[in-house]
């Protein structure tokens, strides 16, 4: 019996075959990698693209202009009136007279008055009220005293804090005893009385030199009292 030998031919047409075969499997494997390669890309190139969106648009809120308000001009509430603005009512308004009697002396900034003790023309910055010596000196109107002091030219002086700036000054008083600095003062409480204390007005008759200031600069107490 005799064996069939099988021919080279057939044998390197087999090992072509599957030559083949592992080129067609190897290329199909690459081609795939490529395919999800190339749908990664256009994944990872879309959120770049919001990403890139999200970044225009937040530059563009902060470069946005912001309305301003201007600290000048008074605000509207809803009826249309104008808010930050108070009405401030005078303190000397509701003055009373500290002192009953004859006004000898008048206010005069502008124009010089005769003074008989210093013999020349000063001015004047508080009215000149005459009275009997010791008769009681009345608190204009509500306060706190500020301060109770000897004055050079006014003698013995009380002066009274009233708010909105407003102050009271009592001069040529017979006594400092009756209020201290720190005392709180109702209208029409009595402070001090008549006196000659003042070295500057002393050959005048007994009587209270009566100041009223705002904001440190003396005004007509005659425009206050009442």
């Amino acid at each position: 019996m005799r064996l069939k030998i099988k021919k080279p031919n057939d044998r390197v047409a087999v090992a072509l075959v599957l030559c083949f075969c592992v080129v067609a499997i190897a290329s199909i494997f690459s081609m795939r990698s490529n395919f999800d390669q190339l749908n990664l890309d256009s994944k990872e190139n879309i959120n770049i693209a919001k990403d890139d969106k999200s970044i225009i648009n937040r530059e563009q809120d902060v470069v946005k202009p912001v309305p301003t308000v201007d600290s000048t001009v008074p605000k509207q509430n809803q009826s249309g009136e104008q808010q930050g603005t108070t009405v401030r009512e005078d303190a000397a308004a509701s003055f009373s007279i500290p002192l009953k009697g004859k006004v000898n002396k008048g206010f005069s900034m502008e124009e010089p008055v005769y003074s008989k003790t210093l013999d020349q023309y000063i001015i004047h910055s508080g009215i000149d009220i005459e009275a009997p010596v010791d008769t009681q000196i009345l608190a204009a109107g509500d306060g706190t005293v500020t301060k109770v002091y000897k004055d050079d030219k006014l003698g013995i002086t009380i002066e009274v804090s009233h708010g909105n700036g407003i102050v009271t000054r009592y001069s040529n008083l017979s006594t400092n005893k009756m209020v201290g600095e720190g005392d709180v003062l109702k209208k029409g409480q009595p402070i001090s009385g008549v006196g000659s204390s003042a070295l500057f007005e002393s050959l005048e008759p007994p009587h209270l030199h009566f100041e009223v200031l705002k904001d440190g600069v003396a005004i007509d107490p005659t425009n206050y009292i009442k």
